[in-house]
């Protein structure tokens, strides 16, 4: 039985195999509360639960300097980064609730049973309070779910599946990042100014619940302003070559290619594509095109020169000028020499607002921190102001339209802004019937007792 490493502070501790049985976690009992590790010594731990090996490695290796250097700023090091633009005045520099922050870190493997077994542990032996970390929405649903039957708070990293607050939604689990909706509201008009709409689409799609969903949320947004949606072919997660995928797109009629697709996966079907030479075709009478709903500047460096051009949908980047970003572009930039990626920030972000929210409430109960962060509105922190929506824990927030830059002054300076979509563009009632209709709900907070 294969087993998984956590590391605490530097020190590797090997844990139980995965999936075995494994202790109940501490559960402390205050007046008020029985709280699972509830922190009583000097200091609180964090679980850092990320992908380190598979195809969202590279994501996962910025997510964790993110972390590492939330913490660092949490604790009162280095220049305080988001503490000094965040809205809230809450946090000081000397912890959480005057506790040192300490921190686990896990490998996911990009796998959903590999991350609920390593945030088990950190939980279990470990004693982390609350679990952040992911880049596949698979395993963000599956560790969100352990987090709610434990008893602790899930800040989710990067997913954008619309299920993570969705039909999956969670009372103990809370999003920042966008969602395959926001992408689609926010591409759709942008992609008729620049390829009309009378477009027929051939849909590439990652199969797991983010590819789904997302694949469903642009066909829609797109259907709706003309476009014909000709096929959507799933492919596995698990795949490296796309050239069997893209050979059938050339005799499909469609004149664009969507890839629903993230992370290494994207970089190696963006790379067949081009090498089959569908950058240069004509179909219908138009220039064939490519989108991806998704990407980051990690995969447009990856991609290398086939990026440019390329049209997508981002959480956040590196070039915004607000202050809070350029606090936070500065602070990983002296650290680590280059520009944060969309999965660093949001990452950081979500560790802040864990450690806001529980200062604001006074208590590291998981109803207490879950009640302090339901309908809080803030800015400072990217993306302009901001609401985490009450009735499914739900970032609201801008949302930019992006392709890869033609003539870039850096290996950095990949990717230009195209538009700010308004947060309002890309709002939708908690019931809407992508994210579950009047069946979803949070259900109960979990304290752990």
């Amino acid at each position: 039985m294969s087993k998984f490493n956590v590391t605490r502070r530097g020190a590797i501790k090997t844990t139980a195999a995965a999936g075995a049985g494994l202790a109940l976690p501490t559960i402390f009992t205050s007046a008020a509360h029985a709280v699972t590790n509830n922190p009583t010594g000097s200091s609180v731990t964090l679980g850092f639960n990320v992908p380190q090996t598979g195809p969202y490695a590279d994501e996962g290796a910025d997510e964790l300097r993110a972390y590492e250097l939330a913490v660092e700023h949490l604790n009162g090091g280095g220049d305080g980064g988001m503490l000094n633009t965040f809205s809230s005045k809450a946090l000081d520099g000397t912890g959480i609730m005057g506790k040192k922050v300490e921190y686990v870190t896990g490998d996911t493997q990009t796998k959903s049973d590999a991350a609920r077994a390593s945030a088990k542990s950190m939980i279990e032996k470990d004693g982390a309070i609350m679990i952040t970390g992911g880049s596949s929405s698979g395993v963000a649903i599956a560790v969100q779910g352990l987090c709610q039957e434990a008893g602790v708070i899930f800040m989710a990293g990067l997913t954008h599946s619309n299920d993570t607050t969705g039909k999956d939604r969670k009372a103990n689990g809370f999003r920042h990042f966008f969602n395959g909706y926001m992408s689609g509201a926010a591409l759709a008009p942008v992609l008729k100014n620049l390829y009309g709409d009378d477009r027929k689409a051939y849909h590439l799609t990652a199969d797991y619940t983010w590819g789904w969903t997302q694949q469903e949320s642009i066909a829609a947004a797109t259907e709706a302003l003309g476009w014909e949606t000709v096929n959507n072919v799933l492919t596995p997660l698990a795949s490296t070559d796309f050239s069997s995928y893209i050979a059938p797109v050339l005799n499909s009629g469609a004149d664009v290619l969507v890839l629903n697709h993230y992370g290494g996966n994207m970089v190696n079907s963006l790379t067949n594509a081009v090498q089959f030479g569908l950058r240069e075709k004509q179909v219908n009478g138009k220039n064939f095109e490519i989108v991806v709903p998704l990407f980051s500047r990690l995969m447009a460096r990856g991609a290398g020169e086939n990026i440019k051009g390329i049209v997508g949908s981002t959480n956040w980047h590196w070039s915004l000028q607000d202050e809070g970003s350029k606090a936070f572009v500065k602070s990983f930039g002296e650290k680590y020499g280059f520009p944060p990626s969309q999965a660093a920030h949001t990452c950081y972000v979500q560790t802040l607002l864990y450690a806001d929210a529980v200062t604001r409430a006074g208590s590291f109960a998981p109803c207490d921190v879950a009640a302090a962060l339901e309908g809080f509105e803030f800015d400072g922190m990217g993306n302009g102001k901001t609401l985490y929506r009450a009735e499914d824990h739900q970032c609201f927030k801008d949302v930019l339209v992006v392709k890869g830059k033609e003539n870039p002054q850096s290996e950095f300076d990949l990717l230009e802004v195209v538009e700010v979509t308004p947060a309002a563009q890309v709002t939708y009632p908690p019931n809407h019937p992508m994210f579950g209709g009047d069946e979803a709900s949070l259900g109960e907070c979990n304290n752990g007792a």
